[in-house]
């Protein structure tokens, strides 16, 4: 680190990261959000991926697996068993959720004796918008 740039902590790398991912319409990889906090501090990958997990557990971030990518938290009123709408096309990510698959899921953690600690639904497919560019 050069001189101009003060050491952070933990929690300030962590909001850092939280403010990149509220900026994006769309989520990001570790890398991108690397690149993206160049001109306020360097950050190494590593050091990304633990704000993240940090993020993640502390229930301000989501990662969608099937892009390996990130994306901060939308809606309170989503829980832990979130849904992500993932847009094929341009990319965008809508979040929802579907209180009776939860509670679906919930009666099935608890009738097969499995701890559920998360739930994530991704649905590939066309956004209205570009549906109708389409």
């Amino acid at each position: 680190m050069d001189g101009s740039r003060k050491r952070l902590r933990g929690a300030e790398y962590e909001q850092l990261v939280l403010a990149v991912m509220k900026r994006e319409a769309r989520p990001l990889s570790a890398y991108e959000i690397t690149a993206a906090l160049k001109g306020q501090t360097r950050l190494a990958p590593q050091t990304v991926y633990r704000a993240l997990d940090k993020l993640i557990k502390a229930g301000h971030a989501h990662k969608l697996e099937s892009l390996n990518a990130f994306t901060a938290f939308q809606n309170p009123d989503v829980g832990p068993a979130a849904g992500f709408a993932i847009c094929d096309a341009c990319g965008s990510v809508a979040e929802f959720a579907v209180p009776t698959v939860q509670s679906a899921l919930r009666k099935w953690s608890d009738t097969e004796g499995f701890a559920l600690t998360a739930t994530t639904l991704e649905l590939h497919g066309l956004c209205s918008g570009c549906k109708t560019a389409g």
